[in-house]
């Protein structure tokens, strides 16, 4: 009998190797499938950001995502809509804070490669970013008293603030210590890395030539990356080791909200204009405000109006529902909203790289396979630390 399972085992190993095959993709494919690795790309500390790497300042980051009491009354923090366990979003097509809000969640993994920050680009750096919801009345609805409170009155959170800024909360103001705390949550957040995909096997074996290793892939999802670098034109946007260009565009999805219009990066251009904590401020740790270009020659346009920033395809398969107000609700879904693009809808002024792809349904599976081999192997593992150590 053992000798029979034996046997079985062995055959289904050799069905499944038969099963394995590598499509005879051409130097011009592969060439282009290679530009999406490799991954994870290497760290960088943030100029912008002084506690940026530290690991005292990550672990206070850590601690203060979790915490609860930075609302006046500790009924949210910044786990609440990004959840480990939800790909670092939360689910819902929109965001529930304090009430009801007209965007979906996005997820924070590999935030630290992004460039704007924000469906609308609203921000230029992380910290400010991560100090936008805690302020904001709809959302965690604190304000910079109440974050000072909750360090100041906590003898774990002053004596974790201490080590990571070698300075003790008393000796700050108010408005001061609630931008370390942004820094210290930006910190922490740059260390949510996408850990590797089956797709990252692949094209590493790609790079090196090894048919065994690459053919690991499915056929479904192979023939998905045929259609991503190929005729889908996907990599326009969705480019590099990231699968994003970081930057904005109309993509047909409409801008019509519960409360009236969101005009997207035309109102996030605006936002950024007006804000004091960008990269040319005085908040910004490097002196020489070298990363602050853009943020100066950056100008609202009206092709600008209903653009939204193009997100990362890396474990998209883990953040549904999808687009900035989480109108579709399955990766299938969006591959259909690109097959069946009205181009009428787009702005007769904007980037014309956009159109209809009419893909058969098998091409929809084979695409939506592909996505969802960007998925990583495994999650993402996170300690959630209810204190500083």
């Amino acid at each position: 009998m053992r000798r029979i399972a034996v046997l079985l085992l062995v055959m289904l190993g050799l069905a499944a190797d038969l099963r394995a095959e590598l499509l005879d993709f051409s130097p011009a494919e592969v060439t282009r499938l290679l530009r999406h690795g490799p991954w994870p790309p290497p760290a960088a500390a943030d100029p912008s950001n002084r506690v940026s790497g530290n690991a005292d300042a990550i672990a206070l980051g850590r601690a203060l995502f979790f915490e609860t009491g930075l609302a006046p009354d500790k009924a949210f923090s910044c786990a609440s809509c990004h959840d480990p366990a939800r790909g670092w979003s939360d689910g819902r097509a929109l965001s529930q804070g304090r009430v009801g809000l007209s965007r979906n969640v996005p997820s924070l993994l590999d935030v630290r490669l992004r460039r704007w920050f924000g469906w609308d680009g609203g921000h230029d750096n992380l910290w400010a970013m991560s100090l936008r919801p805690i302020l904001d009345a709809r959302e965690i609805g604190g304000t910079p008293e109440t974050v000072a409170d909750r360090i100041r009155g906590d003898r774990t959170l002053a004596a974790c603030y201490a080590r990571a800024f070698k300075r003790g909360p008393e000796t700050v103001d108010v408005k001061g210590l609630s931008i370390d705390v942004a820094k210290a949550l930006a910190a922490f957040q740059e260390t949510l890395v996408s850990p590797r995909s089956p797709f990252d096997d692949f094209r590493d074996a790609l790079e090196r030539g090894d048919k065994e290793a690459a053919a690991r892939l499915p056929v479904t999802a192979q023939r998905g990356a045929r259609l991503f670098v190929g005729r889908g034109q996907c990599a326009t946007c969705h480019l590099g080791p990231a699968f994003t260009n970081g930057e904005f565009h109309d993509i047909g999805i409409p801008f019509f909200t519960s409360d009236g219009v969101d005009s997207g990066r035309h109102a996030g251009i605006r936002t950024l204009k007006e804000s004091p904590l960008t990269l040319l401020g005085t908040w910004n740790d490097d002196p020489d405000r070298a990363d602050g270009t853009a943020t100066r020659h950056v100008d609202p346009q009206h092709r600008n109006f209903g653009e939204f920033r193009v997100p990362s395809l890396r474990n998209a398969a883990l953040t549904a529902p999808y687009m900035h107000n989480g109108s579709l609700a399955t990766l299938a879904d969006a591959v259909r909203h690109y097959s069946d693009l009205d181009p009428d809808r787009l702005h007769g002024d904007g980037e014309a790289i956009l159109k209809p792809l009419k893909l058969s349904p098998p091409e929809i599976d084979d695409l939506t396979a592909f996505l969802e081999a960007l998925t990583s192997h495994t999650p993402l593992a996170i300690s959630v630390e209810p204190r500083c150590p």
